[in-house]
Order: structure tokens, then sequence, then C-alpha cells
């Protein structure tokens, strides 16, 4: 067992699977949108991916059950699907903490293409939530996205290591305004797409409704206060 600083003790070894078999995932998904190999080698491909998916469901967890790998408290979803080591959609990224913010490094693939050689601008968005609601939690606050704005300057080129950068500008009652960019990592000052977003804490009775549901990885409930309190021990805070 292992728990990263302040997070939850989990199964190394399981870890290590899940982010073994997620890289395989994501080389998989990289080689499916590059190929050029005949329709017989397709066909043959997509016969052995049918298999390796029948092999995998015949155990699940239900929508809403953590992986007993996830804490929400320390920020770490396993699946997410932008930053998690197991999600065959994830770049990933990787959030770590600077002075006055947070900051994550990546460069996007060929799955992400938008125009020809350059990122789809709606990876942008999702990406760009992701960073600004990981600043908002690591600066001790949170929020659901209520508004997300985002300004291209220019296009984010594929295959070219980009920087991800977010810190929050304003925090007033149950409001947060947190900023961010994407640029190359080449030139960190000169950003490419320009964020802005507004994270609103919901009130008590709507945080019962949205998240009643959330049980962790053995099915117990967990009813949190806040989502980043459904992993921790007795659930509410």
């Amino acid at each position: 067992m292992h728990g990263d600083d302040g997070g939850r003790p989990y199964d190394t070894d399981l870890m290590a699977a899940v982010t073994e078999l997620g890289t395989a995932l994501r080389e998989l998904v990289d080689a499916s949108v590059t190929t050029a190999v005949p329709a017989t080698e397709l066909r043959a491909a997509a016969a052995q991916a049918r298999e390796l998916t029948a092999r995998l469901a015949a155990e699940k967890r239900p929508p809403g059950r953590l992986s007993p790998l996830d804490d929400i408290a320390d920020f770490r979803q396993v699946y997410n699907m932008v930053s998690g080591v197991g999600s065959a959609l994830a770049p990933p990224l990787d959030v770590r903490v600077v002075d006055g913010g947070v900051v994550a490094e990546t460069a996007f693939g060929l799955a992400y293409e938008g125009p020809p050689g350059y990122l789809h601008g709606g990876m942008s968005g999702l990406v760009m939530d992701q960073v600004l609601g990981a600043a908002t939690i690591r600066a001790g606050l949170w929020g659901m996205t209520a508004r997300l704005e985002l300004d291209y300057r220019g296009p984010v080129p594929l295959h070219t290591p980009v920087v991800l950068a977010a810190r929050v500008t304003g925090a007033e009652g149950r409001k947060s305004v947190v900023t961010g960019t994407i640029a190359l990592a080449a030139e960190p000052d000169r950003p490419l797409v320009e964020a802005r977003g507004v994270f609103v804490v919901p009130r008590a009775a709507t945080v019962a409704d949205y998240f009643a549901t959330v049980t962790d990885a053995s099915g117990r409930p967990t009813m949190p206060g806040r989502p980043t309190d459904a992993t921790k021990p007795g659930g509410a805070r």
C-alpha cells in the first residue's frame, strides 16, 4: 500500500496495472487514428478489440461508485478523461501546484485534432476546465463550473510540448473566479488560449441532490458535503 502526501493509501500494484493498461490504450488510440493498414488488418484488430472489451467488462463498477484508487479529496481520479492515468481518453495531464496556482505540461496527439495539424478548440475547453478547477481546489476552494470563457489567440499545434497554467484571481461568498492559459512550453509567456472560469458552490440542498448516489469503492454511501469530501473517512465534513 502507498499513500500520497495527505492522500488516502492505495494498492500500488493495482495502480501500476491501471497505469500500464491506460498507457497501452492511449498507444492503441493513437495507432488507430494514424494507421494506414488495409481493411483486412482493421477487421482483425477490431475482432481482437472486442475480445479485450469482453474480458474487461467481466466485472464493472456502476456509475457513481469511486474506483478503489480514487481520492477526490486529493484530486486523484485514475479514470478522469483529462488527468486519469487509466483513461484511454486522457492526454493525460499531470497537474502540479506552483506558487500562485497550478501548471501542467503535455503534448496533444492526432486523436485530439481539429484543424489539420492543430488541437480541436473543444479540447482546449475541456482541458482548461480541468486545470481551472484544479487551481480552485488547490487554493482550498471548490465549486462547479458556472461559466467558462475562452479566447483563442492562435492554434495549438499537435505533437508539440505545451504548458497549461491557472490561478484563482478572485473569491467571494460561493463564487470563485479563475484564469488560465495554454502556451507553447518554449514560449510560456505568449498564450495561444486564454480562459476564464467562474466556479460556484451549489447550495446544500443542491449538493445533496447532485451527489446523493456517490459511494466509495465498496458501495458504501458517502454523501459528501462537497464532491472533494467523498473519499474522506466518514464522508461529509
